[in-house]
């Protein structure tokens, strides 16, 4: 049998590697580990000289690719990559100067062009053929770059770090300010707190970054004394080299190559300086210096005019001064007349805006059918409630209200549109609803209004008036007097209190109005999710939602919290299975809310105080309701009804006077029409039939009509 290797492919295997290693470096983060290895390897493996030669040619284009990129970027946190790219610089610098110092030490016995042509060519053309220029060059070199250029930008890297760290907690707040006033959006405040935290990191980064630079050059410096002397003992010893032919071919060889590595270095350090400084910048370096320098020409003439004056000096040269000042010169008149141009042609096209201002736009015909659900119109003397700091603001008042309504009746109330109208009176205060009347009252901003619960005259010094909401006897007094009140058992309140108790008391009057069909469906959909269900077998199967909107306002006018929305749909849904009557339908909603009912109805003593019809009165409207089937109406004697008001109306104010809110109590069967009486004469008055009280709930009968 033949032996399995004598059919390998070795060119394939080579193309296989080969493939695998492309594919590799197409990947940015294999490319980078290997060079970084490759840059590590360097350090310790020796470099012929022609790779040499290669490594330091790339590291002279490197730099100037770095200062280019510091040059031309607009803000500094775009190069936001700049420490890592020092660190990298700083690598392979230090890697080609121990592959330098190999070579140096191995082959400079053999000439200049022992460690490379590069090195070779700094020698001869920077040093001049002597090396001690190179010696003077490569020495002040290091001094621009270490003493002046790396100190200064790590100085500067520094205080950056330190200022933006110690404004980064002011910085954050205006950002929260500017998302609280709506300035910007969530995205927006999360784009520029991302970015004020690269910020923070880069100045932090780079004033680390700054220690490479200065370590490099001490090591430069170190390694130039290192390869002088060891040179000299090697070329000597083991070259067989004179002292003055080993010095004179090592220190070429050593300050050449410490002329190509701190070139590089001192572009690096360039580019840092220029990056660290163009902290307070957002423009290209060009740009920034253009606008800045150019933008005074007084300062450019004067400028001018001095170099004028040095050239007529006498032993000074002549001829470049002189081109300096006219140059100058010329320049700062040019730029003052383009500076002029422009300011007048910024004046002549604000004239031109002002005299031919843009037509206003005509008011869409469709804004004049929109109405406020809710205004609330003040007279001038009372917008000190809105605008004053001290005490509580109404705008507030009403913000708790529209809070406690949806929790205490689980009506969302629309939002109320404060304004000021100058045609009221001072200190008086009108409310709307559908811009429809439905309230006003006269106020003293800077007073209190003082009432007596128990209905008595009121004692205190001040202004008699009456309170706007249920027209009860009051006063207005000082606001030192509010100890004396309070002390005399008074009731005490402010002015915004006044207005909010009224608009209040205007919404629950009104709640069915302002219960419309898109406030219920918004109510439908709000419910919780594992109510959907019940809501899609029930809308528009068994009931549309203007249904559900009429039971809703059926049980707000009589006050009834429409909070619980998912045991009023559920009796809802139960009632559609005998019947299509609103009112019967609401009617046994009501006894489904039997425990709420009676909640809402039982008194300080922990029971419900009932008021009963008398069974001749029960008869009464048992026999006036006429009609077939559901579709019945009361029809009772017009004398016989008023009998029955006055009744009513007796046994109320009586109870009243003892201080008693008694519950009237009538048969499910005709307390709608019941109900439908009395509201036209007391609406607040509560009526409950007998399903409506829940079997726990404690009872008393106080009296019958």
């Amino acid at each position: 049998m033949a032996d399995a290797s004598a059919g390998a492919d070795p060119m394939g295997t080579v193309r296989e590697v080969w493939r695998g290693l492309a594919a590799a470096l197409r990947r940015g983060d294999v490319a980078l580990a290997i060079g970084v290895l490759a840059i590590l390897t360097v350090l310790i493996l020796p470099m012929p000289a022609w790779a040499l030669d290669i490594g330091l040619s790339v590291s002279i284009t490197f730099a100037v690719l770095v200062l280019m990129v510091s040059i031309f970027i607009e803000k500094p946190l775009q190069f936001s990559s700049f420490p890592t790219v020092l660190l990298i610089a700083t690598l392979i610098r230090l890697a080609l100067n121990m592959a330098s110092t190999r070579l140096i030490l191995g082959h400079g016995s053999e000439g200049v062009t022992g460690a490379g042509q590069v090195i070779a060519a700094f020698s001869s053309f920077i040093m001049s053929g002597n090396f001690v220029i190179g010696i003077i060059v490569f020495i002040i070199l290091v001094i621009v770059n270490f003493v002046v250029i790396t100190k200064g930008s790590g100085r500067i890297a520094e205080v950056a770090a330190r200022f933006t760290l110690d404004g980064l907690p002011g910085k954050q707040m205006a950002i929260d300010a500017d998302l609280s006033a709506g300035l910007i959006d969530e995205a927006g405040a999360k784009a520029r707190r991302a970015e004020l935290e690269a910020e923070s990191q880069f100045f932090g980064s780079m004033d680390g970054a700054s220690k490479f630079v200065r370590g490099d050059a001490i090591a430069g410096l170190m390694i130039v004394g290192i390869n002088v002397i060891a040179g000299m003992i090697i070329g000597m010893v083991q070259g067989g080299l004179t002292f003055s032919q080993a010095a004179d071919v090592y220190t070429r060889l050593t300050v050449g190559d410490g002329l190509v590595t701190q070139v590089p270095a001192l572009l690096i350090s360039v580019a840092a300086g220029l990056l660290v400084t163009k902290a307070g910048v957002r423009d290209t370096v060009d740009k920034a210096l253009g606008q800045q320098l150019a933008g005074y020409p007084r300062a450019i003439g004067t400028a001018g005019a001095l170099m004028g004056l040095m050239s007529v000096v006498p032993a000074m040269p002549f001829l470049p001064f002189a081109m300096l000042g006219v140059g100058m010169g010329t320049a700062a008149f040019l730029l003052d007349r383009s500076q002029r141009r422009k300011a007048e042609e910024a004046e002549q096209q604000a004239e031109e805006a002002t005299t031919t201002q843009a037509p206003v736009a005509e008011e869409p015909i469709s804004t004049a059918l929109k109405i406020d659900m809710v205004r609330l119109e003040l007279g001038y003397g009372l917008l000190q409630m809105i605008n004053s700091p001290k005490g509580v603001k109404l705008t507030d008042q009403i913000k708790a209200l529209r809070r406690a309504l949806a929790s205490e009746m689980g009506f969302v109330m629309p939002s109320v549109r404060i304004q000021d109208n100058m045609q009221l009176p001072a200190n008086t205060y009108v409310v709307y609803l559908k811009e429809v009347e439905s309230g006003r009252g006269d106020l003293r901003p800077n007073m209190l209004l003082v009432m007596d619960p128990r209905g008595e005259d009121l004692t205190l010094a001040g202004e008699k008036t009456r309170e706007p909401t249920f027209g009860l006897p009051a006063m207005w007094v000082e606001p030192s007097a509010r100890e004396e009140a309070l002390f005399r058992g008074y009731t005490v309140v402010d002015p915004p209190t006044v207005i909010t108790t009224h608009l209040t008391e205007v919404i629950k009057d009104n709640m069915p109005e302002l219960l419309s069909h898109a406030e219920t469906q918004k109510l439908l959909d709000e419910l919780d999710k594992e109510h959907q269900k019940l809501v899609a077998e029930l809308v528009p199967a068994q009931m549309t939602v203007g249904g559900l909107q009429r039971i809703l306002q059926n049980l707000l006018a009589e006050r009834v919290s429409v909070r619980d929305l998912s045991t009023i749909l559920e009796g809802v849904s139960e009632a559609c299975g005998h019947t299509r009557n609103v009112m019967l339908i609401t009617e046994h909603v009501r006894a489904r809310l039997a425990r709420q009912i009676s909640d809402a109805n039982t008194g300080p003593q922990g029971f419900i105080p009932l008021l009963t019809l008398s069974p001749e009165w029960e008869q009464a409207f048992a026999e006036s309701l006429i009609g077939s089937g559901e579709e019945k109406q009361l029809s009772m004697a017009p004398s016989r009804l008023q009998d029955f008001i006055s009744r009513v109306r007796q046994t109320f104010e009586r109870f009243a006077m003892q201080g008693e809110t008694p519950v009237l109590l009538t048969s499910p069967a005709i307390r709608p029409y019941v109900r439908s009486i009395i509201e036209r004469f007391r609406p607040v008055t509560v009526v409950i039939s007998q399903s409506e009280i829940h079997a726990k709930a404690k009872i008393k009968t106080v009296g019958q009509i």
